[in-house]
């Protein structure tokens, strides 16, 4: 795939997969431009304020003059039910679908011919476990927003998104049960998510715009009942 010269916008770029994002876009001849509260050689800043988005854009706008792609990877607050506060829960959702939506508003205008928004989900846009109230309403948000912008942008940019699973962004080697419980055998890596999103911005995947591709090793099409697999529910009496 070549993106020679091409501009990707791609959030929270600076570390796991949003890194491995920038630099496959780099691989292929792209210009990419990082917004992420962490340093990076592009745009420090956080992405739940207002100002910031707009400085950001006008940032784009000023070096490139269009974007092709804009990669709304950033990760939400992860908070639960039981610790979360009102802030907490509200930045969360600031970062994760106010912040996707503003730059696809702010960039709406200079977007170039063949253009593509890819909004990073998560599996947990579909399943959860406890505790995990703010990031998970964030991701269902941004899947949710994935379709609704894929219409009102029609012919004018593709949008879809990636709801990762399990993906290792230490560099671990996980080998017994924690690989073995995945469909595929093992846990996902950041370069399965980047390659995907490399094949949504090509021409290749020019017919694919308001879906989901969820990318974690088969996990949630894996149905397991008590005392399958191994695995079983220890039900104690007061519980």
């Amino acid at each position: 795939m070549d993106f020679k010269s091409k501009v990707a916008v791609v959030t929270g770029g600076a570390q796991g997969i949003g890194k491995c994002i920038r630099e496959e876009f780099k691989k292929a001849g792209a210009y990419v431009c990082v917004i992420d509260i962490k340093d990076n050689d592009y745009f420090v800043g956080d992405l739940s304020d207002k100002m910031t988005l707009e400085r950001f854009a006008e940032k784009v706008i000023a070096d490139f003059g269009h974007v092709d792609y804009l990669i709304n990877n950033a990760a939400p607050l992860s908070r639960g039910i039981a610790n979360a506060s009102y802030e907490d829960f509200e930045y969360a959702l600031k970062v994760g679908v106010t912040a996707p939506f503003y730059l696809a508003k702010l960039f709406m205008p200079y977007f170039a011919e063949g253009a593509s928004i890819i909004n990073i989900s998560s599996s947990r846009d579909r399943m959860s476990q406890p505790q995990t109230e703010s990031y998970t309403a964030a991701k269902g948000g941004i899947s949710a927003l994935t379709h609704a912008l894929a219409i009102s942008l029609t012919g004018r940019v593709r949008v879809n998104s990636i709801s990762p699973g399990w993906i290792d962004t230490m560099n671990t080697q996980y080998e017994g049960a924690d690989a073995v419980q995945h469909p595929a055998g093992r846990v996902g890596k950041p370069i399965d998510i980047a390659n995907m999103v490399l094949y949504l911005c090509s021409d290749m995947a020019g017919f694919i715009t308001g879906e989901n591709i969820c990318i974690d090793g088969g996990m949630t099409r894996q149905m397991i009942y008590h005392r399958d697999c191994g695995w079983s529910l220890d039900i104690k009496k007061g519980d």
